[in-house]
Formats: C-alpha cells, structure tokens, sequence
C-alpha cells in the first residue's frame, strides 16, 4: 500500500508546473487532496476485500445487565452510525441496535440482490414490511446502518435553502457531506437507457445540464450512488469505521422498551434505557454522572415517535388509553408524518435495457423530481414452494408485488390475496414481454401530512400510520405535472430507441395501471382527471417518509426534546419535508454534523467550567 501510494503522489508532482507561490500552494493542496482521496480509496477496497468486523460489535445477549455510558444512541441507522462514531472520539458511547449486521448478510450488500431483501418479510429480515392506513405497502429498516441498507442507493445533498430553512451552517454542512461521501459514495456510470432519460429531460426543457454532481440544482443531473462499480453497497455502518473503537460499544439485536427518566425538580431528566437481548432477556443502561451526557434517539421517523410515547412522552390522552404514565404531554409527538408519493410508468421497449438503480434526476420547476429506474434484467426468478411442488416466481425488482410495490391495483385494495394474484399472474408473463423500463416521479415535499399513533405496547411491532397521500391539492397537481413530463421524455428523440413509435402514451398508462393483471384502466392521457386518477390509483412510497417528530412541536432547533433534560432526538423524524431528492446523504449529513456540534458544544462548556 505504501508504494503504491508513493507512486500516485509522485505521478502527481511529475505534472505540477512551475509558476508564483500561490500557485504552487494551491497545486500542493491538490495533491494531498488526491493522496487522501487515494487512501480512502484503498481502506474502502480493503473493506470490501475482507469484509467487516468491527472488535466493538457484538450481540446484545452478551452485554451485562448494567452499564454505564457517556452517550446511548438509539438506532443504528443513518443517523445513529454517523453520529456515535463522531461522539466516540471523545466519549464513551452505546449504539444500540434492533436489527443485525448488514455484513452478515450478502444479499443487503449486493445491487443484484436489491429486491431479495425488501421481499423478505421473515422475523429475521433486515426489512420489516409495514402497510399504512392508507393502504400503501411499506418497508422499515432493522438492521445496522438502517434506510441505506435497503434503499435503491441515490445518493444526493439537500438544496441550499433547505440547509437555511432549518438554520444549519452552510460550512458546517458542506464539511459534514464531505466526511460521509468519503467512505460510501460514488459516480455511477451510465448506461444506455439512463443516458436516453438524461438527454430526454434535458430536450424537453428540464435544464441546465449539470453534469455529475451531488447538489441539488434546477435542472438535469447525474446524482451519486452507495453503489461502488461492482455492484456492493456501502452502507452508513460503513462510517463506524471512523469510531474510536476503545469510545463505543455497538449492540446488535437490541430492542429498546423504554426511556428511563429521573427529575430535577418538577423537569424530567432521560437517565437510562431497557433493552431486550435476542433471547429476551433484560438489560438496563445508564448515563454516567454530569449534565452534559445524554440520550438520543436515532430509531427513525416510526421508531423515535413510537419510543417516545411508549416512555410517557406524547399526547396524554392516548397514552393514558394504553395504561402509560405520562411524563410530559406533547400532543405534537407523531404528528407531521409524511411520506413523498410515488408514481412510475412502464415503457415497453424494442431495445434491451440495462440493470440500474435511480442514477439520472430531472429537478423539475413545478414540483416534481423525474427519475429513471432499473430495466428487464431485474425480471429474475425465485424458485417458491406451493402445495404443488416447487415453482419459480418473478421478482421484478422495486416494482413487484414481492417488494409491496403493486400499482395494478388502489391502495386500499392492496391485499395479501392481491399481492398472491399478481405474483401468479406475473410469473406466466412471457419474458419477451418485460423487456422495458421504469420511468418514475415523486413529489417534493410534501404538503400533505398525517399522523402516527400506537398499536399497542409492543415497540417491535408498527405503529398505526396515515401518510393522507394527495390530501393536499398541490400535491396532486405536481403529480399530474410529473406524469406529463414522463410522457414527453417518452416522446422526445432522444429517447426513441427506447420507445416504440405508434405506442400511444394512454395505452402506456393502461399497461402499468393494469400489469401484470387487468384491475384497473385510465383513459385519455391528457385528461386531467384521468391523470388525477392514475395518480392516486397508482401511489407507491419510494421510502423517503419523515416526520413524527419534528422541530418545533416535539424539538428544538438543537434536536433537544421539549420539556425533557438530557434527550434529543436526531433523524429524519424531525424533518418537515424530505431534502433534496433522497433523504438519505441528509440524514447521514446530520448526524456527523450533530456529532461535532454536541462536542463543540459541550467542550466549550466544560472549558469554562474549568475556568471557574
């Protein structure tokens, strides 16, 4: 590794040109810009080469029953990683976590294996399935490194005004992005079928041109990817290899029952957790003795809301109804759940499509961001046992009945009959006839909220949750904007090797309204209330849903929980809209960035104590 980093720095000298000292500082600070890179590079090889065993994870039935931390993060995920591996610099920190470990499990670190692990619906499965009140299937993570080991991997920053919006500094930010993009993005390539969708947005008017970049810019661009170019995912446990392993001890298969609460005066106080092992056992945590060591939760935009009511913190009437004791009543607590609809067309293709993931985005003006999605490659089949023997099943990738993406049929009649029907009249589709792809929208935002509430006592088991898909009137019209946007990127030159000639748009609304069975039709593609139809027929989640706990009604703008000492809560649950167009390198962002600041913060502090 050593010569092999030698060469890159002198390959970079052999080409510096001789000029003013400025310039000679600035060619120098390109180089160690690139040997660092370079170094990231072969650690993230060596990674991937020998997998990952990180000395300070382990099983939570090995943990004692007592134990005492500076920092309990609950959740593992795309914030919980990022933000205990920057805490354990400093301080002793638990992560605990419901699921397993991703590297345990090829199929979440495999592109190929994508919608093997969303249609999993086994009590061990790294997806847990949920279905809404309304009627959409869903998916939850439970496992180390949360969303991103489930998600189709885009990878891209909030905008600029999203950052200002909620008060976050600009420099701080960019730092934040950089230290996460370092280990677990990367510049996908682009395909035929993607660089047709490309050149047909940029045709039809989504512009400027801007290239591969991870920000968020009007226009049409190449966004990153947790793909690396062979096809591994790199997760956000991937970050807890910048931990101090001696700082942090990470818990696997550890279900969190409850926040534990002491008071200073009348104010509550989180002091501890309990937590069950995999054998159900029980195990209690403490925070160590001093003001500055805290609680934070990191479960998710359905999992902090759910802990947090089930620890006495929420609307008083309904704990009360489910015998808790209340320990402060925030009616705010579930509510502002919002998950950002979904819609996508199938186009029939004449030529072959290739394997891909979200890689190119139209960041619409009106509202709606446009995506292609994988092609016919992904029409794979599983063998599957039925009382007749062994048979083979499709699985066509994110829109499957297998993954609860099922669009042939509204919401509400999204079934478990259903889904078997569709599964069976997919896997008598010819394969000749799947050739094609997806072309998808989402709404930004979105304006339209709902709310999320108990089930029962069970903090495994979902929550009850209504999205209230296009209650907003806005919302439907960005999707309606968003479908006609498809039709022209369909239509355009630039994409007519994709797209047959004399196919009407209509009859393409019809083929993904009523595949792979004959449920539902849409008529008149230009019709308005058609369109308005097809929309809320065809609603899917793309899993970006958020909210639950957001700033200002159960946080502040410090993510410290109102009315509660020494708790925060640092996800996507306090979001009030999805940033940019995939939540994930935001909520990955913020946790690192939380991570300095609570360090920052509380150094100054005890420097001043010490003063004193």
């Amino acid at each position: 590794m050593a010569f092999f980093i030698v060469a890159i720095l002198l390959g970079l000298l052999s080409v510096s040109q001789p000029g003013d000292q400025s310039s000679s500082v600035a060619h120098f600070s390109r180089i160690l810009e690139h040997l660092r890179r370079a170094v990231l590079l072969i650690l993230r090889l060596c990674m991937a080469a020998r997998g990952v065993n990180y000395t300070f994870m382990r099983e939570a039935m090995h943990a004692p029953p007592v134990t005492y931390y500076d920092y309990i993060v609950i959740g593992g995920g795309t914030a919980g990683c990022p933000l205990a591996a920057t805490l354990s610099r400093r301080y002793r920190v638990l992560l605990l976590e419901r699921g397993g470990s991703p590297y345990d499990d090829d199929r979440v670190l495999n592109m190929a294996h994508f919608s093997d692990v969303l249609s999993d619906t086994s009590a061990s499965s790294p997806s847990q399935r949920f279905v809404s009140e309304d009627g959409v299937i869903n998916s939850r993570p439970r496992v180390l490194g949360g969303g991103s080991c489930l998600n189709a991997g885009f990878f891209t920053r909030a905008g600029a005004g999203y950052t200002r919006a909620v008060g976050w500094d600009a420099r701080e930010v960019l730092s934040a992005y950089r230290w996460v993009e370092d280990v677990v993005a990367f510049q996908p390539e682009l395909g035929p079928w993607q660089a047709a969708v490309r050149r047909g947005l940029l045709e039809t008017g989504v512009v400027p041109d801007n290239g591969f970049t991870f920000d968020h810019i009007p226009g049409t661009k190449v966004g990153g990817s947790i793909f690396d170019p062979d096809g591994r995912r790199h997760t956000a446990a991937d970050l807890l290899q910048y931990a101090r392993p001696e700082g942090i001890d990470v818990l696997l298969r550890a279900r969190v029952a409850r926040i534990l609460f002491s008071y200073k005066g009348t104010k509550p106080v989180a002091r501890g957790v309990v937590y069950r092992d995999s054998l159900g056992m029980v195990h209690v945590a403490y925070l160590n003795q001093g003001d500055a060591n805290e609680i934070i939760l990191s479960a998710g935009a359905l999992g902090s809301p759910q802990l947090l009511m089930l620890s006495g913190v929420g609307p008083s009437d309904h704990l009360r109804s489910f015998g808790l004791d209340v320990v402060v009543d925030n009616p705010g607590v579930g509510q502002g759940m919002s998950d950002n609809p979904m819609n996508a067309i199938y186009v029939p293709s004449p030529s072959p499509v290739e394997v891909s993931l979200i890689q190119v985005v139209g960041i619409t003006r009106f509202g709606s961001y446009i995506e292609g999605a994988s092609g016919s490659d992904w029409t794979t089949r599983t063998a599957s046992s039925s009382g007749d023997g062994a048979r083979q099943a499709r699985v066509f990738g994110m829109f499957s009945p297998q993954t609860g993406q099922l669009p042939t049929v509204p919401p509400k009649q999204r079934t478990p009959e259903a889904i078997a029907r569709a599964v069976e009249a997919m896997s008598r589709v010819p394969d000749a006839a799947l050739r094609g792809g997806f072309i998808l929208e989402k709404v930004l935002g979105p304006q339209s909220t709902g709310s999320l509430a108990l089930r029962n006592l069970d903090p495994d088991d979902n929550p009850i949750v209504q999205f209230n898909y296009f209650a907003h009137p806005d919302d439907l019209r960005r999707c309606v904007a968003g479908i006609e946007a498809i039709e022209r990127v369909i239509r355009s030159r630039s994409f007519s090797r994709f797209a047959y000639p004399n196919f009407a748009f209509p009859a393409m609304l019809n083929v993904t309204a009523e595949f792979p069975a004959n449920l539902m039709r849409v008529r008149g593609g230009s019709d308005p209330a058609a369109l308005e139809r097809f929309c809320r027929d065809t609603v899917m989640t793309i899993w970006h849903y958020h909210g639950g706990c957001q700033v200002g009604r159960v946080v502040d703008r410090d993510y410290r929980v109102l009315g509660i000492d020494a708790l925060r809560v640092i996800d996507g649950s306090t979001f009030n809209a999805s940033p940019g167009t995939n939540p994930q390198a935001t909520v990955m962002m913020l946790g690192r960035y939380m991570g300095v600041k609570i360090e920052k913060e509380r150094t100054l502090i005890e420097g001043g104590a010490r003063k004193l």
